[in-house]
């Protein structure tokens, strides 16, 4: 790395083909010396039911690749009633189901809870890799609802959301309370401090 913690700002690759969530890292990161540099470098996704194994394996993936620092975030979506599904596989059945296919899942379920978790995975050519967690709990709404955001965000309501999904929420909001805010947010907090040699 040719950057210092003295340098005003710290470059730092984002391996991801998600623009939505490029934008969103990047909005969720303005506030700290930070340049974000997208490239779509992801590594291999493992099958593993934890979303930080997932996000480490690739991430390794991703460094051995690209040759320098690199982060990804992963995002799952656990409810209850479908016994975690679709968990870590949440871009897919996104992509497959969409939330219309999610919410016939759930169809005459009274039980609407679920957690969004996000993992945040850094790694420096030749250094061991780091993981930084963020959950939000809420509920499925029984329609989708809002505008903004992606993926599974309009039908998401967050506990702390008063009843808001995450797709009626403008992004300064959810990022008050999203599981990736926490994750990078925690991350960014860690590079700034301990992470950059």
């Amino acid at each position: 790395m040719d950057q210092t913690k003295t340098a005003p700002h710290f470059k730092l690759i984002f391996a991801t083909g998600n623009l939505h969530k490029l934008h969103e890292v990047k909005f969720i990161l303005k506030e700290y010396p930070l340049i974000i540099e997208q490239r779509p470098l992801k590594g291999i996704e493992i099958q593993s039911n934890d979303l930080g194994e997932v996000a480490i394996a690739s991430v390794l993936g991703a460094v051995q690749r690209s040759g320098a620092p690199i982060f990804v975030e992963d995002t799952g979506l656990f409810v209850e009633a479908l016994k975690g599904f679709p968990g870590v596989f949440a871009s897919y059945t996104y992509q497959t189901l969409g939330t219309t296919g999610l919410l016939k899942l759930l169809d005459g379920e009274t039980n609407r809870r679920a957690v969004f978790k996000s993992a945040v995975a850094y790694c420096a050519p030749h250094n061991r890799p780091a993981c930084f967690r963020g959950e939000v709990s809420g509920r499925i709404s029984r329609q989708a609802r809002g505008v903004h955001g992606f993926g599974f965000d309009a039908v998401f309501e967050p506990d702390p959301g008063g009843g808001q999904t995450f797709g009626e929420m403008g992004i300064d909001e959810k990022n008050r309370w999203s599981h990736r805010a926490c994750a990078v947010r925690r991350f960014a907090a860690w590079l700034l401090t301990d992470g950059i040699d």
